[in-house]
């Protein structure tokens, strides 16, 4: 019920798979970057995934987020192809499968950002962001240049609200891990 929730309040019909993004860093420090997946509005943490920025120096999140996003999306393309000429099916896990709708944790900027690359690759795929108020708690979205409230008490806010929380979580702990071992 909360995936149909968010699909109707973005205007978008099948919405199943979701994949939420975010970057971690301490002034630039071991910058990482963090994929969740969330399918019926639960996690899918088989395909979760962790990106040691290579190209980014200093603590830059739209270039970070460009970065994660051309790695993500080229990979899946390019295994996408590598299936398709061996006429394999889609391998649960992998980068074959691509997102009905991206969420990015931060509005405009990150929005843009993720729109550029997508344009850069070719590809269409819904993009909002997750806003968030000056307590650091959800807000609302932010979809097609506009701000959308939602009722704080639906289940499709609660449900943007854990997927903003999880992709926070977890580029967080991949952060301090990497941060721990140096």
């Amino acid at each position: 019920g909360a995936m149909k929730e968010i699909a109707g309040i973005l205007g978008l019909q099948g919405l199943s798979r979701v994949e939420a993004y975010d970057i971690s860093n301490t002034n630039g420090f071991e910058s990482v970057g963090s994929m969740i997946v969330y399918e019926k509005g639960k996690p899918c943490r088989s395909d979760y995934r962790k990106f040691k920025l290579r190209t980014v120096a200093g603590p830059d999140d739209y270039a970070s987020m460009h970065e994660v996003l051309t790695r993500r999306f080229t990979h899946g393309m390019e295994e996408r192809k590598e299936r398709a000429e061996k006429k394999l099916e889609d391998a649960y896990g992998s980068f074959t499968k691509f997102p009905d709708l991206i969420m990015m944790d931060g509005g405009r900027g990150q929005v843009n950002i993720a729109l550029q690359v997508l344009d850069e690759l070719h590809l269409a795929i819904p993009v909002c962001g997750m806003v968030k108020d000056d307590f650091h708690r959800t807000r609302g979205l932010y979809f097609h240049n506009v701000e959308l409230p939602i009722d704080r008490n639906s289940e499709g806010f609660k449900l943007i609200t854990r997927i903003q929380d999880e992709a926070h979580r977890f580029a967080i702990e991949y952060h301090r891990s990497l941060r721990s071992k140096e």
